[in-house]
């Protein structure tokens, strides 16, 4: 009976350690790799079962040199998922309501100061996909999300003001990112440089990004490389608290589109000169 127990407690260590790893490596190139190594250890297998012997003896040197370079090649990959272990973030508990309700005021009071004395500023949400990219390149903070950090940063004669802040649901993780800038022919003459590197890091990801324009005075949401303008501080609210809840993280842009709208009211007054579309009908 005992030994039944530890063996069942070992394959559930064991189970979580694997999950929890693979949940690191999720939105990295690294989780591509484990998914062709998965086949190619399936195929060698089934090429061992069946009898292909030649087959079998490519797939198997294949694979012992995939094992010799994974740690080469997915250094960065490696030294994430170690440093998030050293940082005690290898499980990470669920954000209660009210630490969710705590991250979604300071975040909308900073965009409402913004709004009302017109400073620029660009907020980006990292969801499932890595951002690493652009946050390396640019000044790391890991810094708690304060209202007054992301007012101070954006602020006109601060030297980070022009880039973009990237944040997840725990901290703030850089700032100064200078994200890719949209190049479509159908994006209104009207989006500055904010909005088109808004839509740009959107077309490439799956992140939700906040843009303050200092000329209208307007706050306005990107996604799926997709605008829409003018947002009223309720649905900023609204759309903050689906984000720290840990709302799911759906791929694909049209699952993404009608889980936002979701989250919007049906009479919201959003407008879109561009005639791209909005999230909202």
């Amino acid at each position: 009976m005992w030994m039944n127990i530890r063996s069942l407690l070992d394959i559930a260590i064991v189970s979580f350690i694997i999950y929890r790893i693979l949940v690191t490596l999720v939105g990295t190139q690294a989780i591509q790799l484990v998914k062709g190594v998965f086949f190619l250890t399936l195929l060698y297998v089934l090429a061992w079962l069946c009898g292909f012997r030649l087959l079998s003896y490519f797939l198997g040197n294949s694979l012992l040199a995939l094992s010799l370079a994974i740690p080469i090649v997915f250094q960065p990959e490696l030294r994430k998922m170690l440093v998030e272990i050293g940082r005690g973030h290898f499980y990470k508990r669920q954000m209660s309501a009210d630490e969710a309700e705590v991250r979604v005021n300071q975040i909308a009071s900073a965009l409402q100061y913004l709004k009302a004395n017109k400073i620029g500023a660009l907020i980006v949400l990292q969801r499932g996909d890595e951002l690493s990219k652009y946050t390396q390149t640019a000044i790391h903070l890991n810094a708690k999300i304060t209202e007054e950090l992301i007012e101070s940063i954006f602020w006109v004669n601060n030297p980070l003001h022009d880039g973009a802040i990237v944040l997840d649901r725990y901290k703030i993780i850089s700032a100064g990112c200078y994200l890719p800038l949209a190049d479509a022919p159908e994006i209104s003459r009207w989006y500055g440089t904010r909005h088109r590197a808004a839509l740009g890091v959107t077309q490439v990801s799956d992140a939700l990004v906040f843009i303050v324009s200092e000329e209208r005075g307007e706050i306005s949401l990107a996604a799926s490389g997709r605008l829409d303008k003018n947002l009223k501080d309720f649905q900023v609210e609204k759309l903050l608290m689906h984000y720290f809840s840990g709302g799911q993280v759906i791929k694909g842009w049209k699952s993404r589109l009608n889980e936002l709208k979701k989250i919007f009211w049906a009479n919201a007054d959003i407008s879109d000169p561009g005639g791209m579309g909005g999230l909202v009908n």
